[in-house]
């Protein structure tokens, strides 16, 4: 007689939590109100936290700020309404050796329970954080039950479980009952036994024993570092996948760079000895790693990470270089207007001055032109540049989502770099991705200049292939960060501006609101422009600009202080990304602290661009608090953007970088990407051994267990 196979995740899966004894209909819609429908849903409802109840004290024994278990007898309950209307419980408890006050906020419920332990008068155990007020010895929200057989052991709290009315022993005696019956069958682990023993991983069933149920710490490490791996790898295998079906099944253009016989030969080369610089080592590096994917029949898939002002424009420009070498089109996407007219402008310059300098012309009598197609082009210009992308006549273009608009038809588009790619959704990427009327699928460069740390980028774009320009091209100025707090750091701030002001240069202050705020008492754009022209910047030429304004004003305005008819700009955030001045050598960011490390970095970062000092000052109007104080002080002290990075993953979690591409990715309940870091590593050098060239997982059961992932998840990163 064969026995039964083990379990598997899509087993459990398949088995609803009311089959468990003590799951009644009430209980049935608690737990599905949060999202616990199935037994692999209660296994993978793991504790928040443990309460180590092998140590316990008596009453005597407590000291304020420690944490710590008691065991005693409820004496009395009492419930009242504050004055802000929230229900307060107290009740006293005492043991032989004295007495304690535990006090519950907004919790009308502990008082039934409460005066049900006084009536039968059982001993119960609190856990909780030791207060001391006015001699007293007291607890605020602690834990607290009867005493049972789990005092005296390491004891899981489960997340919301008094919030949604249901106990954490409830938990504790539900996940028993779905680790008791699968004992005998025992919980599949398809995970090949090589792989766990040389990471030193236990079983699954062992994990997920050991996570709800453990003897001690170590049960409790162990246990999650198995069911951390396990939720990394199965992302890992989404993304490697992904990325080798598209290289097995795409068929893209084979972009012959330098070949003899190219449509224009010799374009890149010619470009590049033109240039008035050398390339930095990150820079050569990164060209060679993209020329070589675009020298293959598979479709470039790479993301370009490079900090603010590290030249990835002319990496960006080589690669389209390559597609018109080759008698193809090349398109760059922008996120907006600005900074759409800035890269035409800016990759028009290099190439014009390439072409001088190179005594050539780069395409038959003349330079490449750029075209830019954005939602204000006059309709006249339009119709032309929409004919010459359609006939082949127009090689490079760049513009905003105007480029994926009904009537935009290439003739041959050949490579598509998306800038700060994280502003556009997955259609408008893909819609252009596809915008080619031939079989072969456009090389994608997607470019980013707000750094991602190492482990979150091989997760959140994990089935791209990397690049990053860690390297600042020389002549860079270093900015010196300052921060300045009340009028104190104003006063120096505006002393610094006049001083830069007569010297020629120019200055940004930006603002985190438009318009005053009621609720907030931070600084608006208009109201600072209107101070500051009436007082410490009066008889300056200021300029403002904010997101509310017309295209034609903002347009105007930034022109105006490229000039220098405009020395000090009053903006919101929309200076972040695009407006490139050369003369800007003093950036000032008010109520700084209300801006993230990664938006400060892209602000400083507007500065800096010429040769001469530049200096940035971070204000607040009073001392913030420690999340912000740590941010601002990261800032003062460095601007490596990728150092930045892993402070703001280590102060804010990966939310910080997932972004909407992990948005709603239930699998990662456990695992963190910022105290998980080396897991990740793991995980991805696993999944790239385990899937084949052709996108295959060559485990079944793991590939099985990719279905546990939600659709979206899955449909996201296979369109993306």
């Amino acid at each position: 007689m064969t026995s039964d196979p083990p379990l598997t995740l899509l087993d459990l899966s398949d088995m609803g939590v009311d089959r468990l004894s003590g799951v009644g209909s009430a209980k049935l819609e608690a737990l599905n109100k949060v999202g616990i429908e199935s037994l692999l849903d209660l296994l993978t409802w793991y504790p928040r936290r443990y309460l180590d109840r092998t140590r316990q004290a008596s009453i005597a024994e407590l000291f304020a700020g420690e944490e710590a278990l008691v065991l005693c007898r409820v004496s009395s309950v009492d419930t009242r309404r504050t004055r802000q209307r929230r229900v307060m419980v107290t009740a006293e408890l005492s043991d032989q050796t004295g007495s304690l006050r535990v006090t519950f906020f907004n919790q009308p419920w502990r008082a039934r329970q409460l005066e049900r332990i006084c009536d039968d008068d059982v001993e119960v155990a609190v856990f909780g954080k030791v207060e001391v007020f006015r001699g007293r010895r007291q607890m605020t929200n602690p834990v607290i039950d009867p005493v049972g057989d789990r005092t005296g052991r390491i004891v899981p709290i489960y997340p919301q479980s008094e919030v949604a009315g249901l106990g954490t022993w409830e938990f504790a005696d539900w996940t028993a009952q779905v680790l008791r019956r699968s004992s005998a069958r025992g919980i599949a682990d398809p995970l090949p036994d090589a792989v766990r023993s040389r990471l030193g991983l236990v079983g699954r069933h062992t994990a997920l024993t050991d996570i709800h149920h453990p003897s001690d710490a170590h049960d409790v490490r162990a246990a999650r570092d198995r069911l951390v791996f396990d939720e990394l790898l199965r992302i890992q295998l989404v993304l490697v996948r992904h990325q080798r079906e598209l290289s097995h099944n795409s068929s893209g253009f084979v972009h012959s760079v330098g070949a003899p016989d190219a449509v224009v030969p010799g374009l890149i080369d010619g470009f590049l000895t033109g240039l008035p610089y050398e390339l930095t080592p990150a820079q050569r590096r990164v060209i060679d790693e993209i020329l070589g994917d675009l020298a293959k029949a598979v479709p470039m898939h790479r993301l370009l990470q490079g900090d603010v002002g590290a030249g990835k424009t002319v990496v960006a420009l080589v690669a389209m270089l390559a597609a018109v070498e080759g008698g193809h089109q090349a398109a760059l996407m922008a996120p907006t207007e600005v900074l759409a007219e800035q890269h035409a402008a800016g990759m028009q310059d290099l190439l014009s001055g390439a072409s001088r300098r190179d005594d050539s012309t780069l395409l038959g009598e003349r330079p490449v032109e750029v075209a830019l197609l954005t939602g204000r082009t006059p309709a006249a210009a339009r119709r032309r540049i929409l004919a010459g992308l359609s006939s082949g006549e127009i090689p490079l273009v760049v513009g905003t989502h105007a480029l994926i608009a009904d009537g935009v038809e290439f003739d041959s588009l050949g490579v598509v770099v998306v800038d700060e790619q994280h502003r556009f959704g997955v259609e408008q990427r893909a819609a252009l991705r596809v915008a080619s009327p031939e079989d072969a699928v456009p090389d994608v460069l997607v470019m980013t200049a707000t750094p991602i740390p190492r482990t979150a980028a091989m997760t959140v774009y994990g089935d791209l292939d990397l690049s990053v320009l860690d390297e600042l091209p020389p002549g860079r100025t270093p900015i010196v960060t300052t921060w300045g707090v009340g009028e104190e750091g104003e006063d120096s701030a505006w002393a610094a501006v006049r001083e830069e002001v007569a010297e020629g240069h120019r200055v940004y202050v930006v603002c985190p609101l438009v318009e005053e705020s009621a609720k907030l008492e931070v600084a608006s754009a208009e109201a600072t422009f209107e101070r500051l022209a009436s007082g410490p910047l009066a008889g300056l030429e200021l300029g403002l600009l904010h997101g509310r304004m017309s295209a034609d004003d903002k347009r105007h305005v930034v022109d105006s202080f490229r000039r220098g008819a405009v020395e000090v700009l009053v903006a919101t955030t929309v200076v972040e990304v695009g407006v490139d001045v050369p003369e800007a050598t003093v950036m000032i960011v008010l109520d700084a602290d209300r801006f993230g490390i990664a938006q400060l970095h892209q602000l400083r970062g507007r500065v800096g661009r010429g040769r001469a000092a530049s200096r940035c000052f971070l204000l607040t109007t009073a001392e913030p608090g420690a999340e912000a104080t740590a941010r601002l002080e990261a800032l003062v002290r460095t601007q490596d953007g990728f150092e930045l990075a892993e402070v703001d993953l280590d102060l804010r979690g990966e939310g910080t970088v997932m972004g909407d591409r992990q948005r709603g990715r239930s699998d990662l309940r456990l695992a963190s990407l910022r105290r998980d870091r080396e897991w990740v590593v793991r995980a991805r050098e696993v999944a790239m051994e385990l899937v084949d060239e052709q996108g295959r997982i060559e485990v079944a059961e793991l590939a099985d267990e990719l279905r546990l992932l939600d659709a979206t998840d899955e449909a996201f990163l296979t369109k993306s």
